[in-house]
């Protein structure tokens, strides 16, 4: 059975009820591969589609969407009609039904996902807060052995650890001799390997 041709696109002025086959007979005719008869039904149909679609997806693209969709399975199943099991609109409309809520399935499914996406997206990776949190743990820790640091050596060790001092330019700054700066920057680190419980390489 051929596809509705462009003219079959979604109109929504339903064309008011009057004399003429009926839609279950327009709906055989339509099984039988006839285009004409689908013409003839699909403004009967299109109207009450889209109002159905409309009141389960609440967006009038949306529905718009469903409705193009009903409708074109309507021209492909007409064959599976069966009369006896209620009339042409019901079986539509139920059609209608479980298009809409499947798109509203699909609609929240891609929304909740992309949610998700942008929350791990914003959200830093548990490795990376560790390593955050071990470093700032760590900054703390050493502030604080600093402290139980004569000045002298504290002095010594900041120029050398923290400025990237030579302990000839430690030397110099502090205009102490030579010798005495690394002692200083010895012992200051000796201690400062008690204080924070460093095992001696």
């Amino acid at each position: 059975m051929p596809e509705p041709s462009g003219r079959a696109r979604l109109r929504l002025v339903a064309s008011p009820p009057g004399p003429g086959p009926s839609p279950e007979a327009l709906l055989a005719e339509v099984a039988k591969g006839s285009g004409e008869a689908f013409e003839r039904l699909y403004p009967l149909l299109a109207g009450a589609v889209y109002s159905l679609a409309l009141r389960v997806v609440r967006d009038p693209g949306l529905a718009q969407d469903v409705s193009q969709e009903v409708l074109v399975d309507v021209w492909r199943q007409a064959p599976r009609f069966d009369r006896s099991r209620g009339s042409a609109m019901t079986w539509v409309l139920t059609m209608t039904h479980r298009r809409a809520v499947d798109r509203v399935r699909r609609e929240t499914s891609q929304t909740e996902r992309m949610a998700r996406d942008a929350d791990h997206r914003s959200t830093p990776e548990h490795d990376v807060v560790v390593a955050e949190v071990e470093r700032t743990w760590e900054a703390a820790a050493v502030r604080r052995a600093l402290a139980t640091l004569t000045t002298l050596q504290r002095e010594a060790i900041e120029l050398a650890y923290y400025h990237g001092y030579t302990h000839q330019q430690v030397s110099t700054v502090l205009e102490i001799p030579l010798g005495t700066a690394k002692t200083r920057i010895r012992d200051g680190l000796i201690r400062l390997r008690d204080t924070m419980g460093v095992d001696q390489p």
